[in-house]
């Protein structure tokens, strides 16, 4: 199995120690204090098996392990039950996540929506949402006369169970473009 040096991990670079793969959320170096003594290099990684983040810390030059790791595209297919199916768009395969995995993220998928799913020794076992994504409104408080975009927010849910905040002049029916990191209103679709 290959090596990867800490020094060289960046933003979003994925390792291996344990027999677990990780993805760098957050990774800062520490400079020695005292003479001698090795650089620190602090890293915050989340287990792409789980989800958990973990705050790690190794001695400059240290190595880890490359784990057999790939992205590609895939599309979600269907919820059953508590699995979510998803469609490998190289190779035309379905794969299962289950509840524990998608987490927080279900209220954005719907049919057909383009994800990027995470391949470890050659299973999925995660996936990432796209920036952005469009839903319908389907419950919203009426419209509120002379509303502007300044004004205050209202309450809405959209196609899917999520509930946010958009401007008052909204109304049922209407698409609308959601920031997936923040879960919230961006515009109209």
């Amino acid at each position: 199995m290959a090596q990867i040096v800490v020094n060289d991990l960046k933003r979003g670079g994925v390792f291996q120690t344990e027999g677990i793969p990780y993805v760098v959320v957050d990774i800062t170096k520490q400079a020695p204090s005292a003479r001698g003594a090795n650089m620190l290099v602090k890293i915050k990684g989340r287990n792409l098996l789980t989800g958990h983040v973990l705050d790690m810390t190794f001695k400059g030059g240290e190595m880890v392990d490359e784990p057999d790791f790939e992205r590609r595209g895939g599309q979600f297919l269907y919820q059953n039950g508590e699995d979510f199916v998803f469609m490998d768009l190289e190779t035309y395969e379905q794969h299962t996540l289950g509840d524990e995995q998608i987490g927080d993220r279900q209220p954005f998928l719907t049919e057909g929506l383009q994800v990027i799913l995470h391949i470890f020794n050659g299973n999925v076992v995660n996936m990432d949402l796209p920036l952005v994504v469009e839903q319908t409104l389907t419950e919203c408080g009426p419209v509120v006369k002379g509303a502007t975009a300044a004004a205050q927010g209202k309450t809405a849910v959209t196609e899917t169970g999520l509930v946010l905040q958009v401007p008052a002049y909204m109304k049922e029916g209407e698409r609308i473009k959601i920031d997936t990191r923040e879960k919230r209103y961006i515009s109209r679709a």
